[in-house]
């Protein structure tokens, strides 16, 4: 950044940089929730939910463990 000139003012922080990654990135955000929205409307979250479905009991039994390990970790 260069210094301004006595009679000039520095740009404000969101102009200088747009995607303003410090407090997060406003248009991947604003993609972000396009995206969840359009495939909500599409109609394919009953298709997700059901790919996502355990296989068999053993793989749903290491989805459960995973999960208590991941809750074990987590601030209460």
């Amino acid at each position: 950044m260069r210094t301004p000139l006595p009679d000039q003012k520095l740009p404000h922080p969101d102009q200088q940089n747009q995607d303003l990654q410090g407090e997060g990135n406003y248009e991947a955000a604003r993609r972000y929730r396009k995206s969840a929205e359009q495939f909500v409307a599409d109609g394919r979250v009953d298709q997700a939910a059901h790919d996502a479905k355990p296989d068999d009991a053993a793989q749903a039994q290491a989805m459960k463990d995973a999960e208590a390990s991941g809750r074990q970790h987590a601030k209460r």
